[in-house]
């Protein structure tokens, strides 16, 4: 019995009853938590009608007014800018998304002014929500250290 005392805190612990025999002791079961693969898929980049695809999936204009939106491949230690048409002011939804064994960083600015600098592991998607005057014309640059592909959508909310 003091044995089973000892084993209480461990999750696999075996004991020996009253027969001599080994027991497994009811803490013995094993418990995992579900993690989902990461999709093997999303480590390579596409082109044409693949990267068109997965772009619409991981940007979707589900709402509000789109006014800008690209897609395209980034190569490895390279950086791409582009500029949105002129903005109206008001409130904008900056959608960002790479695919990739990596991450890639985005700058988003209005002028001189970065008002989001984001390095994002590939295979996620990230919303940033900003106010602008009117007017303003943002700059996108998406860097990465391997190929990637990315996509973003800019929205008015």
């Amino acid at each position: 019995m003091i044995l089973l005392g000892l084993c209480a805190p461990l999750a696999a612990c075996e004991y020996i009853d009253d027969g001599g025999r080994l027991t497994p002791s009811p803490a013995a079961r094993s418990f995992t938590d579900a993690v989902l693969p990461r999709d093997p898929e999303l480590g390579r980049t596409v082109t044409g009608d693949k990267l068109d695809a997965w772009a619409r999936a991981v940007v979707p204009d589900a709402q509000g007014q789109s006014f800008y939106d690209s897609r395209g491949l980034v190569n490895a230690g390279e950086s791409r800018t582009e500029q949105t048409v002129q903005l109206p002011g008001g409130t904008y939804a900056v959608s960002l998304a790479c695919r990739g064994t990596r991450r890639a960083s985005f700058v988003v600015k209005n002028g001189d002014a970065a008002l989001v600098e984001l390095t994002l592991d590939c295979a996620n998607t990230r919303v940033n929500v900003l106010q602008l005057a009117r007017d303003a014309v943002l700059a996108i640059t998406v860097s990465a250290n391997s190929d990637a592909n990315f996509a973003y959508r800019v929205s008015r909310l």
